[in-house]
């Protein structure tokens, strides 16, 4: 009888907050990443910010495809902010408890961003594609009204496909572990700290990352298929060698995001034997993304490094 109170008692206790451990099995010495994540951090946003302002600036680049590349870097800005001061905040202060509602939101805006750096490059792709494949039909399908349409279908689909999300965490009854061993809010992580049933949490993550990432993914692979067919059939052996130097790296990039993804949602399972390996792959999604896009993009595009030259009032070896 005493033991069944005893449970009965447990399971009507809610805990008030969760506590980060940060980074398993090296506690000790964590905090040494810090100072690499730290001149991450600055990296994605003063490198973004710059991007943004060289569009801005640049009349030549108020182009749908640059539109597109502004509108990542915000995205890319949101994804890093979101993290990197908690992270930085629980490595050099020790400030690892968290609120569940705060927990909560920040499960919502990285599903959010994430969704929204996905749907950005299927918007990219598509221009690309639009661009080598249809260049005569380019200015009447990728246009500023295309921009506007697609910026507004993909803000609305990931935002709302979110919602379920936090939605469904705060539904679960955490009655005694409140200790995440990660350093953000990962959904399926705190899913399992939940005395109830989790089974439908693990279920809409897996059905959101397959169906609109997924699509995503396919989209993004059969235009750079089309894109890559149509290069290899230029005269120019010169001009299709930059396109494919361009495109590639592009496609790295893009390839790099959904394999951590993919990764991670396959390794879950690996956070009982080796659980660093989640929280590492967690952080590269979250970090290194938003620090090499503008730079890939920025070297790899003559407009933006004319436009960044210009803004550094730099003018090659001509004279000033």
């Amino acid at each position: 009888m005493f033991q069944d109170l005893r449970d009965s008692n447990s399971s009507k206790f809610q805990v008030s907050e969760f506590i980060l451990l940060g980074f398993p099995g090296i506690h000790s010495w964590q905090h040494w990443l810090s100072l690499p994540l730290a001149l991450l951090y600055l990296l994605a946003l003063s490198s973004n910010i710059l991007i943004l302002i060289i569009i801005s600036k640049e009349a030549t680049l108020h182009q749908p495809m640059y539109h597109f590349l502004g509108i990542l870097a915000v995205v890319d800005m949101g994804m890093a902010t979101n993290t990197m001061p908690k992270i930085l905040a629980i490595l050099w202060f020790n400030a690892k408890s968290i609120s569940l509602p705060e927990c909560f939101l920040q499960m919502y805006v990285i599903h959010t961003f994430m969704l929204m750096e996905s749907g950005i490059f299927v918007c990219m792709a598509i221009d690309r594609y639009v661009a080598i494949c249809r260049p005569l039909r380019y200015p009447s399908i990728i246009n500023e009204s295309f921009v506007v349409k697609a910026t507004v279908f993909m803000t609305l689909r990931n935002s709302l496909s979110s919602i379920p999300v936090p939605v469904l965490a705060a539904q679960r009854h955490y009655c005694s572990k409140n200790q995440i061993k990660h350093c953000l809010c990962s959904t399926l992580v705190v899913a399992s700290l939940s005395c109830d049933d989790k089974r439908i949490n693990s279920v809409y993550q897996l059905l959101l990352a397959w169906t609109l990432m997924g699509s995503d993914l396919g989209l993004i692979i059969i235009s750079y298929v089309l894109i890559l067919h149509s290069v290899l059939k230029l005269n120019s052996a010169a001009a299709a060698s930059k396109a494919l130097s361009t495109h590639t790296s592009h496609l790295i990039l893009i390839l790099f995001f959904y394999t951590i993804l993919i990764v991670l949602s396959v390794t879950h399972g690996a956070t009982k034997t080796v659980p660093l390996i989640p929280v590492l792959l967690s952080l590269l999604e979250n970090v290194i993304p938003p620090a090499l896009n503008p730079m890939v993009y920025a070297l790899k595009n003559k407009d933006l490094r004319h436009g960044l030259y210009k803004f550094l009032k730099l003018r090659g070896c001509s004279p000033l």
